[in-house]
């Protein structure tokens, strides 16, 4: 029987291995390093090629570029979580005269916010922050070009303003927030905004020979909170278990379930996926997948955690293109969970139940179609169909009778129990659907009412 954090199958092992082996060769990569972890220990790891004369691992750092993104969403969900923004406030509410401030700072941690993709002059990656002393230097003067909240458009200068948010509400730099408030409390001792020995080099591949030229490391100042990071596969594979589960130093677990659900709409082309609050949502080959992809001149980072399978993967490597790196880490979660499927816990039973819950569980009718309500081991309770699709949520007990949707159609809505004057239960309204005992059930104030004929035969 597999166990929590034992080693990987030997076999599950070489297929790693080989997966990226095949990626550094067929992509002409200077080097390839990936990590995969496992219910929140790095269970795997392996290097391809060189790095300083020797053969990467888990400790090398590599530029992780718009990885750095999904750490900057972390910091803005935890001033929402401190009660300090909303994610519906518009930007100027809290950071005045940056002239996008009708965008909300939900829509700019999910790209729906309408502004530019890129900066207005030069090619900011390659450019040394010093010559964007200035906020509207990474806006420009026509900032937007779509209207904010009607799509989904990538855009590096939006993080821009969610780094420079957390700067004016923190009153410290955002490299020093995100140590103190992140990187400090998960222990990602080797992720920093500077390189930090051994580290690889960046490198361009000529396209059509196999030689190489050095690309320029840049300090991206105004930029850094949208793809300054480095990073290892390692620490990065503990950050993805921690974007699957949450950290109560950091983020609560469903706080991170928020930022891991879609609110942005679905991206064309060949990737089957869509943006939540800070990161990428991803289905790949059945699995559902969250994590972030990034790249900066000479690297390449990709980051995928199932929360399903309580696996993760990291893949880097120091070229500007040539291997798919999101593909191969995506690859890496799917290979250990086809081969050594999770082992589901062991079901046990509550310790303790309140009775007038209990007697809540059951069958459920809204109108003619019947739902069943559970009680999960939580204190919670899910309603959803009996078979087939459906309408179907988990509710978080408010500890008043009531209960608050978490998920699916219900998320949000109150769940109420109706009762009679002798405590009996008459019906449950939820966000003014009336859910009975029996179909149309007279006794319940059915909307609209129930003929008075009742059932009958033709």
């Amino acid at each position: 029987m597999t166990k929590p954090h034992e080693e990987l199958l030997p076999s599950t092992r070489r297929a790693l291995l080989h997966r990226v082996a095949t990626a550094q060769a067929e992509g002409r990569a200077p080097s390839v390093v990936a990590s995969v972890a496992r219910d929140g220990e790095v269970v795997w790891s392996a290097g391809r090629s060189m790095v300083d004369g020797h053969a990467p691992d888990e400790n090398v750092q590599y530029r992780i570029g718009s990885i750095t993104k999904t750490f900057t969403a972390v910091l803005v969900m935890r001033l929402r979580d401190e009660g300090l923004l909303d994610l519906g406030d518009p930007l100027e509410k809290h950071l005045p005269g940056t002239g996008a401030g009708e965008a909300t700072i939900g829509e700019l941690l999910s790209h729906t916010g309408g502004l530019a993709a890129e900066t207005p002059g030069e090619w900011w990656e390659r450019t040394p922050g010093t010559a964007r002393p200035d906020i509207t230097d990474v806006l420009g003067d026509q900032p937007f070009r779509h209207p904010a909240g009607r799509r989904f458009h990538y855009s590096n200068p939006g993080y821009t303003l969610l780094g420079s948010l957390v700067e004016a509400m923190k009153g410290d730099p955002w490299e020093e927030v995100l140590r103190r408030e992140v990187l400090d409390p998960l222990g990602l001792t080797r992720t920093s905004a500077q390189p930090r020995a051994p580290h690889a080099g960046g490198w361009a591949v000529h396209p059509w020979a196999d030689v190489m030229m050095p690309e320029p490391v840049e300090d991206l100042g105004l930029m850094a909170p949208a793809g300054q990071l480095w990073s290892t596969t390692a620490d990065l594979a503990r950050f993805a278990c921690f974007l699957a589960k949450g950290d109560g130093r950091v983020l609560g677990a469903e706080t991170l379930r928020e930022m891991r659900t879609p609110s942005a709409p679905s991206q064309a082309g060949s990737w089957d996926g869509t943006y939540g609050l800070g990161m990428d949502l991803l289905r790949w080959e059945g699995l559902s997948l969250a994590g972030h992809t990034g790249s900066l001149p000479g690297f390449l980072a990709g980051l995928w955690v199932s929360e399903r399978e309580g696996v993760a993967a990291v893949a880097l490597a120091n070229c500007t293109s040539g291997p798919q790196i999101a593909a191969l880490a995506a690859d890496l979660v799917k290979i250990v969970a086809e081969a050594e499927p999770r082992i589901p816990e062991p079901w046990r039973p509550i310790a303790e139940i309140d009775a007038n819950v209990l007697e809540l569980t059951g069958p459920w009718y809204w109108g003619t179609q019947v739902l069943a309500l559970r009680l999960s081991a939580d204190g919670g309770v899910e309603l959803g169909p009996l078979a087939g699709a459906g309408r179907a949520a988990r509710f978080r007990d408010n500890g008043d009778g009531t209960w608050t949707g978490l998920d699916g159609y219900y998320a949000g809505e109150l769940l109420r129990v109706v009762r009679r004057t002798d405590g009996s239960v008459s019906h449950i309204d939820l966000g003014s659907f009336v859910f009975t005992r029996r179909p149309y059930d007279e006794g319940a104030p059915i909307p609209g009412g129930v003929d008075p004929q009742g059932w009958r035969a033709f």
